[in-house]
């Protein structure tokens, strides 16, 4: 009989998103697989297909502000994987991740085989101890874990991401054609200036775009800023649409401009190419836009990898020095391969 597997990843939306490839393969070889998300990823588990079932807990190792460790919630969990039943777990992490804190709790629930990437030395925490290329995709990452541990993509999956769609739109949302901007980013050393995205969008419409600018319920302030004064050539989304929503609109955009973000891999998930201002504050081989038409615009600098959460150098020069013109420059040269994909 197929197993029951638990595939975890436990940090936000984009990662989730980055999972899914891998959720497939996993899903191809299980009779039902359950997902272990923290509560900044659950809206896009939710879209991923080849889950069955979805189990968040807010893990006090994953965030950048974590809560203190709750002894009956983690207990909790402990419990609740336990009465699940689960054959097989993989814990999927990025490389800066241990998976060893989770792996000790899964053991706990009675998980009897546990496979993850790992540096450090687990004892007798993984089955499968595995140790991938430094320098992969997170996808692939993912995928070589999964391989690892005797599981396959089915065919004719070609290993894209992708999600569940709806057909929920808002109904501001302009017709076609529009470049969707989403100025925000969970990190602040991978946004670009808010006053420079408000120009990008001025000389967006100056060259006859119409846009888009979307963001959360806590961004509503921002994306005000961005998409300007009042203009029948701007929507403001600020706040108005779920992930799925979002993945809507940027299904239905030419081109979405953002940084290294989950919208971004969101993007990639609906074929929607992307502009990516990337902050090479991580490595743009494990984090760029996945299988999907992509340029990305940053500035060489010696501080490149240096993973801080915000910039502490003058003028962010990484993204700071990339001019507007040269991502409406971006923005068209996708907007052309795309319409050019549409006509084949």
């Amino acid at each position: 009989m197929r197993p029951h597997t638990l595939v975890a990843r436990l940090d936000n939306a984009g990662d989730v998103l980055l999972a899914g490839p891998a959720v497939r393969a996993v899903a191809a070889g299980s009779r039902r697989v359950t997902m272990l998300c923290g509560p900044r990823g659950e809206e896009a588990a939710r879209m991923l297909p080849g889950i069955d079932e979805i189990v968040v807990y807010d893990a006090p190792w994953v965030a950048f502000e974590p809560a203190p460790l709750d002894k009956d919630e983690t207990l909790g969990l402990v419990e609740r994987v336990a009465a699940l039943g689960v054959d097989r777990a993989l814990i999927l992490t990025s490389f800066h991740q241990s998976p060893l804190p989770l792996a000790l709790l899964l053991k706990m629930a009675g998980v009897p085989f546990i496979a993850a990437n790992s540096v450090d030395y687990p004892g007798s925490l993984l089955n499968v101890r595995h140790r991938p290329p430094d320098d992969i995709h997170e996808v692939d990452r993912s995928l070589s874990l999964a391989r690892a541990a005797g599981y396959e993509l089915p065919p004719g999956d070609a290993g894209r991401l992708e999600v569940r769609r709806t057909s929920t739109l808002p109904q501001e949302l302009p017709r076609r054609p529009y470049v969707a901007v989403h100025p925000g980013a969970s990190v602040p050393a991978r946004a670009w200036d808010p006053k420079r995205y408000a120009g990008l969008v001025r000389t967006l419409v100056q060259e006859g775009w119409r846009v888009v600018v979307t963001g959360g319920p806590s961004e509503r302030t921002l994306t005000s800023r961005v998409a300007g004064p009042p203009n029948p050539a701007v929507v403001d989304l600020g706040g108005k649409t779920d992930l799925t929503a979002l993945a809507e609109v940027l299904a239905r955009a030419e081109v979405t401009v953002t940084g290294n973000t989950g919208p971004a891999h969101l993007s990639a998930a609906v074929g929607t190419p992307v502009v990516s201002l990337f902050a090479p504050t991580v490595p743009a081989v494990r984090w760029r836009p996945w299988r999907v038409p992509h340029l990305l615009l940053h500035r060489e600098v010696p501080c490149a990898g240096c993973r801080a959460r915000a910039c502490p150098v003058e003028g962010h020069p990484c993204i700071g020095g990339v001019a507007e013109e040269e991502v409406v420059r971006a923005v068209e040269r996708l907007a052309g391969s795309r319409a050019a994909e549409r006509t084949r």
